[in-house]
């Protein structure tokens, strides 16, 4: 025969499903059910938003575990809901209901550790996405979960006790996918370990021809792709390749472009302390050591069919003469450019540039490069595939981060013979805000912030004013001390100050 439980609690989420997927500003309501076999003596009932993050490192010695609360909203209780006395009756069923509201923005008691400026302080007070429980692969590691959760406890306080005794407990967990605005792009330089912006290749026909030129490819950040509030879809971006080729000499032509293929790489961050910088800028492994942080990357590749509308064939080359140079001598000096006149400001003159021009070889000058130089862009569609996979939105907290990394690789033929150039470029994903819903019934919404600025503009340039001249003793001061003229340069010298001595 089987045993039934001495007590039950159960939480009930209204229209919740195991796959609903709630953002910033999503309502969460439902009611707390209690029904015990016993009577059950109580003191106090929460109800609780909690949202948590753990990381793990797998040390030499021993696994360090972190667990970090960067949430916690309760739900106060009134005390008609309690009964009187407070003892939960065998046998009768007890309901509590709550509302929640899912915060835009975390208290800045979230993050209390040091960080080096207000932009990573700014990052950590953002609520985090829902990491290690979705239905897909969130292409996140075991190491790292970060977990939302209603939680509801019946405590019972003992005398002499420092903390209150749980008498029942349970727990609901819920996906949060927080709503993520567009940054601006990053300012990546060459310490940045992560990212490759720009690539320099010498082309030649074999290994042991002569070179043909230099091929330059450079890469900016493209624009955010943003998922939908259920990370279901995502908006497409493109990246923009700019190609520049330096000829050795005007009758070498360009490369072609063969063909691009595009990855993307998910660059999970994790810490058993608080991040005091962005992980996916400097060197992390160098910052923060094999102990005391760690980082898992696994890279998808972006379906063929999102790049077939952009062809190597639609590379077109333009040529361009290059400035003159002066011819009467093997040397010249080439013309300043904006940022030469730089030292004027500074007060140290114009910098001049000398370069050997020229080199000259018996009746005839031959140039170290050739008078022209070809260039070329094109534009790459993005399209993430969310099919199969569930990408989360680019976040850093205070002990785990997500970043990404879009791999352009640029394949390119010149005389028979091939190469290839892969740059990797930062890619932010972001998540739309959801919508409201307007319900008629519940009358006219109030309005936005730009709505009651633009009013509260109108309202004090439409206000009446009444124009008149001033006094007269309001002009007398100023007229007995300058003479009845405006001031001049002259006036502008110091007064003398009366001081008042007292004698004691």
């Amino acid at each position: 025969m089987a045993t039934q439980k001495p007590a039950a609690m159960e939480i009930h989420i209204e229209n919740h499903y195991r796959s609903k997927i709630y953002t910033s500003s999503s309502p969460i309501s439902g009611h707390v059910s209690i029904n015990t076999q016993y009577d059950v003596r109580f003191d106090s009932l929460q109800i609780l938003l909690l949202g948590t993050a753990k990381t793990r490192i797998d040390g030499v010695s021993v696994p360090q575990t972190t667990c970090h609360t960067f949430l916690k909203l309760t739900m106060p209780i009134p005390e008609s809901y309690y009964p009187v006395p407070r003892v939960l009756e065998a046998g009768r069923t007890y309901n509590v209901p709550f509302n929640f509201v899912i915060p835009d923005q975390l208290t800045i008691n979230a993050c209390s550790h040091t960080v080096l400026n207000d932009a990573v302080r700014d990052y950590h007070l953002r609520l985090p996405p829902t990491v290690g429980s979705w239905d897909r692969d969130d292409l996140a590691p075991t190491m790292t979960r970060v977990e939302y959760a209603i939680k509801a406890r019946v405590l019972r306080h003992k005398e002499g006790a420092a903390a209150a005794t749980k008498v029942l407990e349970d727990s609901q967990e819920i996906s949060v996918l927080p709503a993520t605005p567009e940054e601006p792009p990053l300012s990546v330089t060459e310490n940045d370990k992560l990212y490759t912006m720009s690539k320099r290749k010498t082309m030649r026909r074999t290994i042991l021809s002569p070179k043909l030129g230099k091929l330059t490819v450079s890469a900016a950040q493209p624009a955010a792709a943003m998922l939908s509030p259920d990370g279901r879809s995502a908006t497409a971006t493109h990246a923009q390749l700019d190609f520049s080729f330096e000829p050795a000499s005007a009758e070498c032509a360009p490369p072609r472009v063969t063909a691009v293929s595009a990855k993307i790489s998910a660059v999970t961050y994790f810490s058993t302390s608080g991040v005091r910088c962005l992980p996916n800028l400097g060197d992390w492994s160098r910052n923060f050591g094999y102990e005391g942080g760690g980082s898992y990357s696994t890279t998808t590749s972006i379906p063929s069919s999102s790049l077939s509308s952009a062809p190597a064939c639609k590379v077109v080359w333009k040529q361009h003469l290059r400035a003159q140079t002066r011819r009467d001598s093997g040397y010249g000096s080439d013309l300043p450019s904006d940022s030469d006149h730089s030292g004027e400001a500074s007060g140290e003159g114009p910098r001049w540039t000398i370069t050997k021009s020229a080199k000259v070889k018996g009746n005839r000058t031959v140039s170290d490069t050739a008078p022209v130089y070809h260039t070329a862009s094109l534009q790459v569609p993005i399209r993430l595939p969310t099919d199969k996979k569930i990408f989360l939105p680019t976040y850093h907290s205070c002990i785990s981060s997500r970043a990404y990394v879009l791999w352009l690789t640029v394949s390119v033929s010149s005389g028979g013979s091939s190469s290839s150039l892969t740059l990797g470029v930062p890619l932010q994903i972001g998540v739309k805000a959801a919508m409201p819903s307007i319900n008629p019934s519940a009358g006219p919404l109030p309005p936005s912030f730009e709505t009651a600025v633009e009013e509260a503009e109108a309202d004090a340039y439409l206000r009446p004013r009444v124009l008149s001249a001033p006094a007269v003793e309001f002009n007398r001061p100023y007229q007995q001390e300058q003479g009845g003229a405006p001031p001049g340069y002259a006036d502008l010298r110091p007064r003398a100050r009366s001081v008042a001595v007292h004698n004691s």
